[in-house]
């Protein structure tokens, strides 16, 4: 019987992980507007999270995505949320879209 040659190893050629790229943020949440606005619902509901109460790190996060259809600059769409919150709501909602849950 003939005696199979050494494969060479290939694999360790290939990356562990591949990076993904870096997020940026669409233009609105960078615009002048946004923050503006932003602004002004903060220091009428006060800086804290809606959702847990937190006042760490938080930022406006819109109930209904514009992904979704849902408005730009309304304040109803708007609910304050800190980071874990903003995190755990966004998961949420991408699966529900990607057809989870």
């Amino acid at each position: 019987m003939a005696q199979l040659k050494q494969v060479p190893d290939r694999l360790s050629a290939v990356p562990h992980r591949v990076a993904a790229p870096p997020k940026t943020a669409d233009e609105i949440y960078r615009s002048s507007r946004w923050r503006t606005f932003i602004a002004k619902i903060k220091a009428a509901r006060g800086a804290v999270c809606e959702d847990c109460g937190s006042d760490h790190r938080v930022a406006g996060d819109h109930i209904h995505e514009l992904k979704d259809g849902g408005a730009a600059f309304d304040p109803k769409n708007i609910r304050l949320r800190c980071a874990a919150c903003h995190n755990r709501k966004t998961a949420e909602v991408k699966a529900k879209r990607l057809g989870g849950r």
